[in-house]
């Protein structure tokens, strides 16, 4: 099969023949229809998760596709079956597994980070009777594979770490794929939401997805600058803040922008460590939760918000680009608004998206 392959953290990635991969017992082998760039994938390029990834190495966890071949130990799917694949693969087993709570399984794996991802033709998933969704009919591959990571991951974010309700401010730091999902979901359930990114482009999608107001930042600005501006937007501060980015600033500038008794909501990742303004978090009683994907098993009421149409997925797509463009755009993330899918197979790299 193709894949885009890269020999050492920061090094140039490549697309190469490599030996197509094999179905675990318990698992399937998924031909990639459509799979996102995420910049967590481009956290695992810089090395941010040598402890967990083997070199060489293949990115990529968010996807959609259709079952190549399954292992003697799968029940539930079958070569042909049309899936989506949340990226924390759960082992089914396990004490947090048993309580429901698959995304985060003691044993999990992720594609593109404990394994070979998904920019390839072809890609192997522990677990499958656990682990995969069916796609909806009528559904395009370039959709589903967003409800992979970054639409579920902010879809849970939002609406079960979060709690947000209808007529609270909810605050979004930085617009990137999570980040617009958020503001889409977050207006959906009734949120007032605020939008912040330092990119024209990036609110000019946050409107119109929803956003009630929108911060643009200067490059350079600091953590308190950003919060003053979120504040001044919501009257006093947002019930609950998205970090939907992982940086520093953005961590500290969502918990400085909350009103007292608020809720910030890590998802974006922080390589590193990272200072938190604990003073702050105490004297206004504040909640910092992280969030960490969504488990097959609660995809419905999101999918039924997508059938009726109160979410759009698709919209949030603004390109797609063929295998061979992967190395490039791999290296230099939050070059495009919107979300980047790669469409490995061949043929298909001239799908549009659905209006």
């Amino acid at each position: 099969m193709r894949a885009v392959v890269y020999e050492e953290f920061g090094g140039r990635p490549e697309v190469r023949r490599v030996a197509d991969p094999v179905a675990p017992p318990h698992g399937v082998v998924i031909r990639v229809e459509a799979t996102g760039m995420c910049r967590s994938d481009w956290h695992g390029w810089m090395g941010h998760d040598a402890d967990i990834t083997v070199l060489p190495h293949v990115p990529g966890h968010e996807l959609a596709g259709v079952v190549e071949a399954a292992g003697p130990e799968v029940t539930g799917w079958r070569p042909g079956d049309r899936v989506m694949v949340p990226f924390i693969c759960a082992c089914g087993s396990c004490r947090e597994c048993l309580s429901g709570n698959q995304q985060v399984c003691e044993r999990q794996t992720q594609p593109g980070f404990t394994h070979w991802g998904s920019f390839a033709e072809l890609v192997a998933i522990d677990h499958a009777d656990v682990n995969l969704v069916p796609l909806p009919a009528g559904m395009s591959f370039a959709t589903a594979a967003s409800l992979g990571c970054r639409f579920a991951t902010a879809f849970r974010a939002v609406v079960e770490q979060g709690g947000v309700r209808a007529d609270q401010w909810l605050a979004v730091h930085g617009c990137g794929g999570v980040g617009l999902s958020a503001v889409m979901i977050g207006a959906a359930v009734g949120a007032r939401v605020v939008a912040v990114d330092v990119s024209p482009a990036a609110l000019d999608l946050a409107r119109r997805f929803g956003a009630a107001e929108c911060v643009q930042l200067r490059g350079g600005s600091t953590p308190e600058e950003s919060a003053a501006l979120v504040r001044a937007a919501t009257g006093g501060g947002a019930e609950v803040s998205v970090d939907a980015l992982g940086d520093a600033a953005t961590c500290a500038a969502s918990i400085a922008g909350l009103r007292r008794r608020g809720r910030h909501v890590q998802v974006g990742l922080l390589p590193g460590e990272t200072a938190l303004p604990m003073g702050r978090v105490i004297a206004h009683e504040l909640e910092i939760v992280g969030s960490h994907g969504m488990a097959a098993h609660a995809y419905p009421p999101m999918l039924e918000l997508i059938a009726e149409g109160v979410l759009r997925p698709d919209l949030l797509v603004t390109r797609t680009i063929g295998l061979e463009d992967a190395p490039e755009v791999l290296t230099r993330p939050g070059t495009s608004a919107g979300v980047t899918v790669i469409l490995p197979q061949p043929a298909r790299a001239t799908w549009c998206p659905e209006s």
